[in-house]
């Protein structure tokens, strides 16, 4: 049953999940969305909760008041603007975390996540409302939604938004050689689509970081050849001693970390990549070490990336599901409705119950 109802304006009003400010959360009534010439509204069917969702409303962006959380949901279509060519009611469809504004600079120079300014392409629960609503407005609907294949289910298609697209980046990214090395630091939710993107990219060892034991089976499970437990010891003394001392052609940053980020330059080969999709949600600055580096000259590549959007990505990316090339539906570990949605984002800020990924179901 919808929770939606009607104003003393005869508008139609909505419940949202907001951040009411920095460290508080609550699920309150807003204005259904409308749709500018070229946007669609979509309705919501799953959502996934993100772990910078907890970072957003621990002030991570700097303070926001009644700003609608969440980035991950396919859904359908409820109304779309005069302008919109390739999609309408009724049409089931995924949206990418990141919708870019695809007629802007960035866009045209081959970066349309940073559409705008720095992250630019970053909308959801950022710069606008995000997707945890009864309703959601998708700016550019033809170029940021995709229709999803009946063979797809909404619960596979979810992860298309965020984890598949943020982790697959960071593996191709990594520029890794067919059967060469590759260490991925945190086995995450991004950090296990990174593993398996690894594989999918060829692979040849694949050393995953992690010590949380779901996660070092499922880990697995996505294409890990090695685990390295930190808690076991240096991880860079273990991958070290795996590779002979040679280190690794890449290394995944995963996580978001001062120390992720400077272990995996230290197990870099010289000419290898450092691949980061980790969000580095506090500190001003992180540090790269000077040895390892090659005092600068070691010719290691750091790059970076924000989970790639728009249709294209997205349709690639239900391919794979289409194809069974990856099943990330074994990353959800807990279901809620919508109306217990506070719970799931409280479980998944205190990593309670060994949680990896909590599906909200908005029907």
């Amino acid at each position: 049953m919808s929770l939606a109802l009607e104003d003393v304006c005869g508008r139609m009003a909505m419940k949202a999940f907001v951040m009411k400010e920095i460290g508080e959360t609550d699920v309150i009534e807003k204005e259904r969305p409308e749709p500018g010439p070229m946007d669609a509204i979509l309705k919501p069917t799953v959502g996934l909760v993100c772990t910078s969702d907890t970072h957003t409303v621990h002030g991570a962006i700097g303070e926001r008041e009644d700003l609608t959380l969440g980035h991950e949901i396919v859904g359908v279509v409820d109304e779309v603007g005069e302008d919109v060519e390739d999609f309408g009611p009724g049409d089931r469809v995924a949206v990418g975390a990141i919708t870019p504004d695809w007629n802007s600079e960035a866009a045209q120079d081959g970066h349309p996540s940073q559409s705008n300014g720095a992250l630019g392409g970053w909308k959801f629960a950022n710069v606008k409302d995000g997707t945890f609503a009864e309703y959601a407005h998708i700016n550019d609907a033809d170029g940021n939604l995709a229709h999803i294949p009946d063979g797809v289910t909404d619960h596979e298609a979810v992860y298309t938004a965020d984890m598949l697209s943020t982790g697959f980046a960071g593996a191709e990214n990594a520029d890794i050689p067919m059967g060469g090395t590759v260490a991925v630091f945190a086995q995450g939710p991004v950090g296990m689509m990174a593993t398996k993107g690894a594989e999918l990219q060829g692979a040849g060892r694949i050393i995953a970081v992690e010590t949380v034991k779901n996660r070092k089976e499922l880990a697995r499970e996505y294409g890990a050849t090695d685990i390295v437990d930190f808690e076991d010891g240096d991880p860079v003394e273990q991958i070290m001693d795996l590779t002979d001392g040679e280190g690794v052609d890449a290394a995944i940053e995963a996580l978001g970390a001062d120390q992720t980020l400077q272990d995996c330059i230290k197990v870099t080969k010289p000419g290898g990549t450092v691949s980061n999709v980790g969000y580095h949600g506090d500190g001003e600055f992180r540090r790269i070490p000077r040895e390892e580096w090659g005092v600068g000259m070691a010719e290691i590549d750091i790059v970076t990336d924000l989970c790639p959007g728009g249709r294209l990505r997205i349709r690639r990316l239900l391919r794979l599901l289409e194809q069974g090339k990856v099943d990330p539906t074994k990353m959800t570990t807990h279901e809620f409705d919508f109306e217990d949605i506070q719970d799931a984002f409280e479980m998944m800020e205190a990593k309670e119950d060994d949680i990896i990924k909590p599906l909200i179901r908005f029907d």
